[in-house]
């Protein structure tokens, strides 16, 4: 399995590699007010993936605080203890009675 693992990252990289090698042209983004920003086109697109990766880290931060604060609020015993099992076997099955088993 770790050879498989070494094999597909060596593959990512010289896809990206050559990736890089084929888009060395020099390209012009044309910002607002009238500035220009000459870079290589794959510089162009490495600062456009940061910048969706920075924007969505930044989109998820308010979701992981609020379950951070969710998470510190709940007393640990009920947050470490096993679901109970209900004890009789009629309570146990959720499913209806004609529903096949093995699905």
């Amino acid at each position: 399995m770790r050879v498989l693992v070494w094999l597909l990252r060596a593959f990512l990289f010289f896809a990206l590699f050559a990736f890089a090698l084929n888009n060395q042209q020099v390209v012009t983004v044309h910002w607002f007010f009238g500035f220009v920003w000459n870079a290589p086109l794959v510089i162009v697109v490495l600062a456009a993936l940061v910048a969706g990766l920075v924007f969505g880290v930044l989109a998820m931060t308010p979701s992981w605080w609020r379950q951070r604060r969710r998470a510190q609020r709940q007393p640990a015993t009920e947050a470490s203890s096993p679901a109970e099992v209900p004890t009789s076997a009629g309570a146990a099955r959720s499913l209806p009675a004609d529903f096949p088993d093995g699905i």
